[in-house]
C-alpha cells in the first residue's frame, strides 16, 4: 500500500519525544495561534468541508448535520482549543508521594501516554480536539477520520501543521491518515510498536470492530444508548422539557436520548403531554403494548431490537414500568453504559437511581446532553470512555496522561 503507516508511527514516536519536554507556557501559546489559525482559514476550511458535502447525498440528515461546518461551529472549535490552553496543564502533576522503610523517596507523576491513535467517523471537530487534547497533554497524535469527512480533516490538520512549523515543532506531532480504506484502518488498528492507546470514536459498529481486531491498547469510547426515565414523582412539565431536549436538541449524537421509560402511575398523564410535544419535531414514538394502548395511532408498537437501538435521528422508543427497579433493570440490560437520567421529586429515588444504574455518567433532573468534556469543563473531549479502566466518561486531558514512579535515595541498596 502506498500510505507507510510505519513510517508515520516513527515520526509520531519521535515528535512525542519532544512533545513531552515542551513547558506549558510553549503548549498553551502554540495552543492559541492554533485556534486563531483556523478562524483566519475559515475561507479554505469551508471550501474543503463543501467538498465533502457535496459527496454527502446518500448520507442521513442527521449525519450531514454532524459533518457541517459553518462559521459558528469553526469558531466554537477554535474556541474549544483556547479553552484547553487556560486549562492546568497535568503534566508533571504529583498524584501521591511518601518516604518508605528504606529511606527512599518516592513520588507518582502523570507522563503523557506517547502517541495516541484516532480512529473516527464523520465529525471534523474530533479532528481539531483531538489534536488539541493530545497536544496539550504531551502525546503525538495519529488521526483517521472517515471517508465522509476526508477533505475537511485534512484541510484541519494541514492548518494545525502549519502553525507546528511555525513555532519550530515537528509537523508530524499530528498527522492524518489520507486513506480510508478497510485494509489500512486494520492495519492502524495493529500498529504494535508505535501507537500506545488507540481511541475508536463513533457508531456502535465501529467501535466493536476496533475492539475486535485491534491489537494495541483500546479505549472504548461512547456508543450511546441513553435513558430518560420519569419516575412516579416526577414534576411532569420538568420531565416534558428535559425529555423534548435529550431528543431532539441534537439527536445525531451519543448523549442524546434514545429510550423513555415512564413510570405507570403517570404513563396515562404524561405520555399524551410529552407525544405532543414531540410531535412538534417530528418523532416517531416506537412504544410497548401499554404505550400503544394510551398513545393509540401517536405510537407504533416497538420491536425488542428498539431497545437495544442507537437511533442518531427522531425515534425514540417508549416502555411503560411499574416500579423503579424495573426501570432500572431495563436499563441496565439494554444501555451502553454512557449517560441515564431520572426526573423525580424523591430524593431517595434519585439516590437509589445513582448508585444502582450503571453508566458513566448519571443525571437527576437534567438532560443527558450534558455529558460533553466542553460543558464538564474539559475544553473538549477525546471521547466519552463507556469502559471502566483507565478512564471513565468524558475524557479530557488527565485521561490522556499515565503515571511513572520517580524513586530517589542516598546509595541505598537492597
Amino acid at each position: 500500500m502506498a500510505l507507510d503507516l510505519e513510517k508515520m508511527g516513527i515520526a509520531a514516536r519521535e515528535a512525542a519525544f519532544k512533545l513531552a519536554q515542551l513547558s506549558t507556557e510553549q503548549k498553551n501559546t502554540i495552543l492559541k495561534a492554533m485556534a486563531q489559525a483556523l478562524v483566519d482559514n475559515t475561507t479554505a476550511i469551508f471550501a474543503a468541508n463543501q467538498v465533502d458535502l457535496e459527496k454527502a447525498t446518500e448520507m442521513k440528515a442527521s449525519f450531514v448535520d454532524r459533518l457541517t461546518l459553518d462559521e459558528a461551529r469553526i469558531k466554537d472549535i477554535a474556541e474549544g482549543l483556547k479553552q484547553v490552553a487556560a486549562l492546568p496543564d497535568p503534566i508533571g502533576n504529583v498524584d501521591k508521594g511518601w518516604i518508605n522503610q528504606d529511606g527512599l523517596q518516592i513520588i507518582q507523576r502523570r507522563v503523557p501516554l506517547g502517541v495516541v491513535g484516532m480512529i473516527y467517523e464523520a465529525r471534523p471537530n474530533v479532528t481539531v480536539d483531538a489534536a488539541g487534547l493530545c497536544f496539550k497533554s504531551g502525546n503525538a497524535v495519529i488521526l483517521r477520520g472517515g471517508k465522509e469527512a476526508l477533505a475537511t480533516n485534512i484541510k484541519l490538520t494541514e492548518v494545525l501543521q502549519q502553525v507546528l512549523v511555525e513555532n519550530g515543532i515537528a509537523k508530524e506531532a499530528i498527522q492524518i491518515i489520507t486513506e480510508t480504506s478497510h485494509q489500512v484502518a486494520e492495519k492502524f488498528m495493529q500498529l504494535n510498536g508505535y501507537l500506545d492507546v488507540l481511541i475508536p470514536r463513533g457508531s456502535a459498529r465501529l467501535i466493536q470492530t476496533v475492539v475486535q481486531k485491534a491489537t494495541v491498547p483500546v479505549i472504548e469510547t461512547g456508543a450511546g444508548n441513553c435513558h430518560v426515565y420519569v419516575d412516579s414523582q416526577a414534576d411532569l412539565a420538568m420531565a416534558e422539557k428535559i425529555v423534548v431536549n435529550a431528543k431532539c436538541q441534537r439527536p445525531s449524537v451519543c448523549n442524546a436520548a434514545e429510550t423513555l421509560v415512564v413510570h405507570a402511575d403517570v404513563a396515562e398523564e404524561f405520555l399524551p403531554q410529552v407525544a405532543k410535544a414531540l410531535a412538534k419535531y417530528n418523532v416517531e414514538l416506537r412504544g410497548d403494548a401499554r404505550t400503544c394502548e394510551i398513545l393509540g395511532d401517536a405510537a407504533v408498537p416497538a420491536s425488542e431490537r428498539d431497545w437495544d437501538t442507537e437511533y442518531n435521528d427522531y425515534i425514540l422508543a417508549v416502555k411503560v414500568v411499574d416500579t423503579l427497579t424495573e426501570a432500572i433493570v431495563h436499563i441496565n440490560t439494554h444501555n451502553t453504559k454512557h449517560s441515564e437520567a431520572i426526573v423525580t421529586d424523591s430524593y431517595a429515588n434519585g439516590q437509589r437511581f445513582v448508585n444502582e444504574v450503571d453508566a458513566s455518567s448519571v443525571y437527576i433532573n437534567a438532560s443527558t446532553r450534558f455529558t460533553d468534556g466542553f460543558v464538564f469543563g474539559f475544553g473538549a473531549e477525546i471521547g466519552i470512555s463507556t469502559q471502566k479502566l483507565h478512564a471513565r466518561g468524558p475524557m479530557g486531558l488527565e485521561a490522556l496522561t499515565t503515571t511513572k514512579y520517580v524513586i530517589s535515595g542516598q546509595g541505598q541498596i537492597r
